[in-house]
């Protein structure tokens, strides 16, 4: 471990290989079993609701069923996560070409929304947990097996595949002194 401001960073996230690869894992991060969805900063709960409008066009219609009973997040302040179909996929997921995708990032692509998704699946397969400080850590899943063959065969430092969400949540003087770090000690 090592700390960056007020983050603790897992210490294999500063030389993991990653890049994404959508034709392999068909976006298994929106379809995890575990019976809760994303888990949500308290602010973007405001979000959801505003961007709802948008995003329910993408939705199929067990997506949109499955809000109108649940509602469109679940827990407590400090505890909130989206909704899930059968304790397995995001109720904002949606499929093209059998390929899982988030329905907040399509709308927030076609510039009909300015939020892009949670943060947490922005930075997945990074998990961030917060006791005191942000623990940062990296979890390696077997459907991201191909993320990490594609990062490792196209030489994707993880932390530069997630420049953007981590530019996001951390600001990019933290992340500006995060790959500083990591180049400093090596990890690249």
């Amino acid at each position: 471990m090592f700390i960056v401001g007020e983050a603790v960073i897992d210490e294999a996230f500063g030389s993991a290989r990653f890049c994404c690869d959508l034709q392999v894992c068909k976006g298994a991060c929106c379809c995890i079993e575990g019976g809760s969805g994303a888990p949500l900063e308290d602010p973007e709960v405001q979000e959801i609701r505003n961007a709802y409008p948008a995003v329910r066009r993408y939705l199929r219609d067990v997506s949109i069923k499955t809000i109108e009973l649940a509602g469109l997040v679940e827990g407590s302040p400090g505890g909130f996560a989206t909704p899930c179909i059968g304790q397995r996929e995001c109720v904002y997921v949606s499929f093209e070409d059998g390929i899982a995708r988030c329905s907040f990032e399509r709308a927030f692509l076609a510039g009909e929304i300015g939020w892009r998704k949670p943060i947490s699946c922005h930075l997945f397969p990074l998990r961030v947990r917060r006791f005191g400080q942000d623990l940062v850590r990296y979890e390696e899943i077997d459907e991201c097996s191909g993320g990490r063959a594609r990062g490792t065969a196209e030489e994707v430092m993880l932390y530069d595949f997630l420049k953007d969400a981590l530019t996001r949540k951390f600001g990019a003087e933290w992340y500006a002194a995060f790959v500083e770090r990591c180049r400093a000690t090596g990890r690249k």
